[in-house]
């Protein structure tokens, strides 16, 4: 607002900044503070009252029948995103912030779906322990690349011993195969090695009553594939859920907004949630 001193007339004058269009900037580019700052000619302290106008509001999709992924990524060891996505559209149904990622808080957002209308068919976990018995009678596969990477944790990327080299290469072909031929393989690689895999410590200086094994990092990861053959084959034996064997297209969405954040490095917690909170619903 201004003010002739020779007639007293008031009159807005300049081009008059756009908040909404700041924030869209903002959201959408890669400006920082002080850029924007500069673009509008105005202070940093005016651009961050404008970003106070990001007001998320949870939206509820309107498509009720829905196939799910589940997964948790993080921030620095304190801060994390969790989020329950909708397999064939591609939406954000639901998301929380977490410090760490516990079976309850994804049962809290799975019943607050069901809550709302949302009849769940199936639903994609990264594997976590307990999660699968917790959605029960929801069928549940367990994402083969988080599989690998629990295998590959076990035996590291290049093992010492021919049955290590073996059962990694196996897993590693996974989301190549089916099932009958995955499973047929296993249980071949079980026949050939199951002595390998027994084998236990031959040392008279060892008290207990049974020696421990020899390799339990190999054993572990037999029996992780084991243990979790039933899920890794849940979209195989249950086609009519469109569930995904692989829970890529939810680490895609968190590849993304990773991206987005790191052209806002030093943000505070409370303005990267608002950010991320402004991002996924404008795009997910």
């Amino acid at each position: 607002m201004y003010k002739c001193k020779d007639c007293g007339k008031q009159f807005i004058g300049g081009a008059r900044r756009n908040k909404s269009q700041v924030i869209t900037e903002y959201i959408e580019g890669k400006q920082t503070l002080a850029q924007l700052a500069i673009k509008y000619n105005v202070s940093e302290r005016t651009i961050r009252r404008d970003l106070e106008g990001m007001h998320f509001v949870h939206k509820i999709a309107k498509y009720k029948d829905v196939t799910i992924q589940l997964d948790t990524t993080y921030w620095g060891r304190n801060f994390g995103l969790m989020v329950i996505k909708d397999v064939l559209r591609k939406k954000v149904l639901w998301h929380k912030y977490v410090r760490s990622e516990t079976v309850a808080q994804y049962i809290e957002g799975v019943s607050w779906l069901k809550s709302k209308g949302f009849k769940i068919y199936g639903a994609v976990i990264d594997g976590m322990r307990g999660l699968a018995q917790a959605l029960y009678p929801i069928p549940v596969q367990m994402c083969q690349f988080h599989q690998i990477l629990i295998t590959r944790r076990y035996l590291t990327q290049e093992p010492d011993i021919e049955a290590s080299v073996q059962l990694l290469d196996l897993v590693k072909s996974i989301t190549r195969m089916d099932k009958e031929s995955f499973v047929g393989a296993f249980n071949e690689w079980y026949e050939k090695y199951k002595d390998v895999l027994n084998e236990r410590v031959h040392d008279k200086r060892i008290k207990r009553s049974t020696p421990p094994y020899m390799r339990p990092r190999l054993r572990s990861a037999y029996l992780s594939l084991k243990r979790n053959m039933p899920l890794l084959w849940t979209f195989y034996d249950h086609p009519e859920t469109g569930l995904p064997n692989t829970n890529n297209a939810i680490e895609g969405l968190f590849s993304d907004i990773k991206s987005k954040l790191r052209a806002h490095r030093g943000i505070s917690k409370g303005n990267r949630k608002k950010l991320l909170d402004e991002y996924i619903m404008r795009h997910y």
